[in-house]
């Protein structure tokens, strides 16, 4: 599912990553700043390897040699942060909704209702986002990004900032994606979450 081999310089940081996989989900191991959120945003469309080639499921989103480039929009992934990243002044309907409501209806995998009910939101779709508790925030992320119907989820530290307790609460929701068929690379400091999701773990370097 993942065929990821390029070359990032970004300063005088050089990454050369090599992310072949044949599984659902990918964790991606590091130190801080090894590299890993920039490795994310080079297979998102954020930034342009100078070679190398991103291919997720088949599909080529980026190749240097044959000069395929596809823009953010076309490779369509879903991101969450470790801060949620909501925004402020929309509920949490409002929230779930945004990329939902940017894509057509045949593009459309899931319903609102079910990512609701699934994460367990029923309770808070009349919130905002200052009322959430840490782990609520991550919920909604989660839910808006997959409610985009994403052709990838990339996930990046998205329980760095939250307790024991939360992080017990909200990986059997990552757990349940995974059968969703929905491809994930997900980056942590953490090895203990990455393990709980999968075997498949590609470790960076240390600088």
């Amino acid at each position: 599912m993942f065929d990821c081999v390029f070359r990032l310089k970004l300063g005088k940081l050089i990454l050369s990553p090599a992310l072949c996989f044949d599984a659902p989900v990918v964790g991606l191991f590091g130190v801080s700043g090894a590299g890993k959120t920039s490795i994310l945003h080079a297979i998102a469309g954020i930034h342009r390897p100078s070679a190398g080639r991103i291919c997720i499921n088949g599909d080529v989103w980026f190749d240097k040699e044959s000069g395929v480039d596809l823009p953010i929009q076309k490779r369509r992934v879903g991101l969450v942060f470790q801060d949620a990243q909501l925004f402020s002044h929309k509920t949490v309907l409002q929230n779930l909704r945004f990329g939902y409501d940017n894509i057509t209806a045949c593009e459309r995998r899931f319903e609102v209702d079910d990512i609701i009910k699934l994460l367990k939101l029923e309770h808070l779709t009349e919130r905002m986002p200052a009322k959430l508790s840490g782990g609520e925030k991550q919920r909604v992320a989660l839910g808006r990004a997959l409610l985009y119907s994403p052709n990838l989820l990339l996930l990046d530290e998205p329980l760095s900032a939250l307790d024991s307790e939360h992080k017990a609460q909200i990986l059997p929701f990552f757990a349940e994606i995974k059968k969703m068929g929905i491809p994930m690379l997900y980056v942590s400091h953490d090895k203990s979450e990455i393990q709980f999701l999968t075997d498949s773990i590609y470790h960076l370097p240390k600088l």
